[in-house]
């Protein structure tokens, strides 16, 4: 009998229910599960991006789940077995290897006609930056806050929030900041995701009715040749300019140059497809992994989604408000201050809420194709600074380090 009941005992520890209620974090696990139901519900029921929602709402929920260790290694275990999460998060995110792969498959899913058609949208792509170098400044001065320690290089990885690009935000904090690599992950990929809630408001607030309503003249049609030109052109210029740069935007303009010279359709639909599927999936339950409850309750975490928050609404004002701008410094060819706002780098999400807000205003109005300019300027952007960032916080840290000691 003793045996029979001290086997019950034995079943009863390792249950979840034990874990929730025993463990230290155990509260905070469930709470997070509850997030991850979230997550979830946002994504099926609302159609909140479910391709990147879906999956960091199931790592989300696995990473927390008591004595599971689908995100961690088992200390229980003879040979220290890691999760298989864990093995797809060391391999794919730490190194930096997601990212690239993300952004080889973006650059051909892309069509840079738009921008080549329209140069002068790349400037409202820069203007969208505005959100990464805000964030950063607001991570330093959040710094004063008792329980709040974020240097220069966290953040510069915060920073990346505000461009709303969740594989250059990985990238950029995996090589300065790689302890906060899960919450600004998440971070990242959040405003990513809630960019047909946040952005909305934020245009509108910025824009009359009647700049809403703005038609833009129609694109002029962009050859082949300059479509394959364009690619070798831009690593050129990062080769020569900003090296740091080079593999962010070398993935992406080599998967776009595949798409666009039509003699290697295998490679650049396997890219496109299959790759970024593959990717997609990996990326996003490596990233839910991380919303763990002893890693992302905290105070630090808190201040990076609000910083978040604020550096994605700049970025988005930034845009909306150059736009503006070039309308008064040349009002006979207007632009429709709506696709600045497409200058953030979640392509096409961007794009296509660009192109709604304006449709709202005036049905017939249609601006998908003139936002695409700025979206993949964001993107450019946003690997620029990031390139920035990663040249020039390492140098300036050891320059500090003598005066802090």
């Amino acid at each position: 009998m003793n045996d029979i009941l001290n086997g019950l005992y034995q079943l009863w520890i390792t249950t979840g229910l034990y874990g929730f209620i025993h463990e230290e974090k155990g509260w905070g696990m469930a709470v997070m599960i509850l997030v991850g139901f979230l997550l979830l519900y946002l994504a099926i029921k609302k159609g909140f991006e479910p391709l990147l929602l879906i999956p960091i709402g199931m790592g989300c929920i696995l990473s927390n789940i008591p004595y599971a260790y689908i995100a961690s290694v088992d200390p229980t275990s003879t040979h220290a077995a890691a999760g298989f999460i864990k093995i797809l998060y060391d391999a794919g995110i730490e190194t930096g290897l997601f990212p690239i792969l993300i952004f080889m498959g973006v650059g051909s899913m892309t069509d840079f006609g738009p921008l080549i058609a329209n140069p002068k949208t790349l400037l409202l792509g820069a203007a969208a930056q505005l959100g990464i170098f805000t964030a950063l400044l607001g991570a330093l001065l959040l710094s004063y806050i008792p329980g709040i320690n974020f240097d220069l290089a966290v953040a510069g990885s915060i920073g990346i929030i505000g461009g709303a690009d969740g594989p250059t935000a990985i990238y950029v904090t995996s090589r300065l900041a790689p302890s906060y690599l899960g919450s600004i992950a998440v971070a990242a990929y959040s405003y990513m995701a809630l960019v047909p809630v946040i952005q909305p408001p934020i245009m509108k607030m910025l824009t009359t009715e009647k700049e809403r309503k703005i038609r833009m003249s129609q694109l002029r049609p962009v050859s082949k040749t300059e479509k394959i030109i364009f690619p070798i052109m831009v690593i050129t210029i990062c080769a020569i300019l900003l090296p740091s740069a080079a593999p962010l935007i070398g993935a992406l303009m080599f998967g776009n140059l595949a798409k666009q010279c039509g003699v290697i359709n295998r490679l650049a639909d396997t890219m496109e497809n299959a790759l970024m599927n593959i990717v997609t999936i990996c990326l996003g339950l490596s990233v839910g992994s991380k919303m763990a409850a002893d890693r992302f309750l905290n105070l630090e975490t808190l201040g990076i989604l609000l910083l978040g928050m604020v550096a994605f609404g700049i970025g988005t004002a930034g845009g909306v408000l150059l736009a503006k701008l070039m309308n008064k410094l040349d009002p006979k060819h207007p632009i429709n201050p709506l696709i600045g706002a497409a200058g953030v780098s979640a392509v096409p999400m961007a794009a296509r809420v660009a192109s709604k807000v304006g449709q709202e205003a005036d049905s017939q109005n249609f601006l998908l194709m003139h936002a695409m300019g700025p979206n993949v300027a964001g993107v450019i952007g946003s690997a620029v600074a990031a390139g920035t960032l990663l040249a020039v916080v390492p140098g300036m840290l050891h320059s500090l380090q003598p005066l802090l000691g």
